[in-house]
């Protein structure tokens, strides 16, 4: 069993279940439940696990592996800043590249100039001259994956940050994510990405309340069909050593979901620290705004056939798409049928928990929580991946046009009510539908391109594959290791 480094104090997550006073805890990535054992629970009693001797340690190192627990950063060791080499990748952006270097005075700063054309050029080296970064010159544009290869094939530090150059970040807030390299499982560590205070226009007002990059404010660990699934290349630091391979050279769009799955595939931790915040300067105008939506869709079909197991835009169970046949069916019997669905699921679930403290209060929530999960996820597919194929429902249905109506107008109203509101809920949902519809047009011709639609195919799980409804399997094993 693997021990985690001595001083490596990780905390359970705010979003973890608990049951029976704290002995059993439910969440991590996939969901498990896990019953400590006496010993463990003494660790855990406070929601902080100190990795002092061998038992804490070891406890400390399952929490990490299984997502119920992320390390504190303000108790983890500091990291000198000599350490690292930030690569900037740029085309043009005098402006913002100056508002960027000024941030990061007293860092190694490597700006790769990804083949910008004159007179651009000259007032970009000025801008890297001035503030005493480092330049690199590509002769052609060669993307900016291709570009943050050639700047971490000149990097000798043991870390490695790749920061756009449209980022508002410090070096502070640099030192704090190297911090968490006190984990030497851990290969990328990404912060939370947030607009830049007064956005101009509606659809930045949008993008500030809810952009792509912006995976909200709970720390995960990063993973393929988990809640934090993949982090943007916006601002990313790794080790070098694990990153000699770089990103997928010539990839110009999904690089970054590319190079974060690559590794959760080799077996590294991928963190996700929202407690460090940089800032963004998202598109202002609709018409750029809506292409770069398009543009990231694409890169669906491109991830397909390297990741086909982490690529499918939702994962099903069959007794979660017996409930959702039965609901979007809309007859008087769909409400009885779908419960009585749901009802012979949570019996399953409660007697692979029969072990486990008012097992059958935590069959039903989770239980309860795959319902919603479908829900969500056939609301996502209908409005955003098949969008044309609901389209084409609306015209020809009365019934379709019902229940998508009811889909789009619930999921706009949900995302209103549950995120920092910049416009009122009319533009809101206007843009909500339109994010929707650029990022599903880019994954249609994405596929188009490729002559495949594995990227618009959802999984189908068995249970006896997946464990619980939430996706996660459930873990009893005896002894200090922290679950029985």
């Amino acid at each position: 069993m693997k021990l985690a480094p001595e001083g490596l104090d990780v905390v359970v997550g705010a979003e973890v279940w608990r049951y029976d006073g704290g002995r059993v805890l439910v969440g991590g990535a996939p969901t498990r439940v896990l019953r400590l054992s006496p010993r463990a629970f003494e660790f855990v009693r406070d929601s902080r696990v100190a990795a002092c001797d061998p038992t804490s340690r070891q406890l400390a190192a399952r929490l990490l592996e299984a997502g119920l627990a992320h390390p504190d950063p303000e108790t983890l060791p500091a990291v000198a800043l000599d350490q690292l080499t930030v690569v900037i990748p740029v085309l043009g952006r005098s402006a913002a590249l100056q508002r960027l270097l000024s941030g990061l005075q007293g860092v190694r700063v490597l700006v790769v100039d990804d083949g910008t054309p004159e007179p651009a050029a000259t007032a970009l080296h000025q801008v890297v001259a001035s503030a005493g970064a480092e330049l690199l010159r590509l002769d052609r544009n060669v993307g900016p994956a291709s570009a943050r290869n050639a700047g971490l094939g000149q990097a000798e530090t043991p870390f490695v940050a790749f920061v756009d150059s449209d980022v508002v970040v410090t070096a502070d807030a640099l030192e704090r994510m190297l911090r968490h390299f006190a984990d030497p499982e851990l290969a990328l560590v990404g912060p939370r990405v947030v607009g830049t205070p007064h956005p101009q226009t509606w659809i930045a007002r949008y993008e500030n309340s809810r952009a792509s990059v912006d995976l909200g404010i709970r720390p995960a660990l990063v993973r393929p069909r988990s809640a934090v699934s993949w982090m943007s290349s916006t601002c990313l630091i790794g080790r070098r050593e694990v990153l000699a391979a770089g990103f997928t050279a010539g990839m110009r769009v999904a690089e970054d979901v590319d190079l974060v799955w690559r590794l959760c595939e080799q077996g590294w931790r991928v963190r996700y620290e929202p407690r460090v915040v940089v800032e963004h300067e998202h598109r202002q105008r609709f018409g750029p705004w809506f292409r770069r939506k398009l543009f990231y869709g694409t890169g669906a079909a491109d991830l397909a056939p390297v990741h086909p197991a982490a690529i499918p835009p939702a994962i099903l169970r069959p007794w979660t798409i017996a409930v959702l046949l039965c609901l979007l069916a809309a007859r008087r019997w769909s409400l009885p049928a779908a419960a009585a669905v749901s009802g012979v699921a949570a019996w399953r679930v409660h007697r692979r928990l029969s072990s486990t403290t008012r097992s059958r209060a935590l069959a039903v929530r989770l239980v309860g929580g795959g319902v919603v999960a479908a829900l969500t996820q056939a609301s996502a597919l209908a409005l955003r991946h098949w969008w044309p194929i609901g389209a084409v429902a609306v015209l020809c249905s009365r019934r379709a046009r019902w229940i998508i109506g009811i889909m789009a107008l619930a999921d706009g109203l949900v995302e209103y009510s549950r995120l920092r509101r910049g416009l009122d809920p009319v533009r809101f949902l206007l843009a909500r539908r339109l994010d929707d519809i650029a990022y599903g047009t880019g994954v249609w011709l994405g596929c188009l391109r490729r002559r495949s639609f594995r990227a618009l195919v959802p999984a189908i799980v068995s249970d006896r594959r997946a464990g619980l409804p939430l996706s996660g399997k459930v873990h009893r094993k005896a002894g200090i290791d922290g679950a029985q």
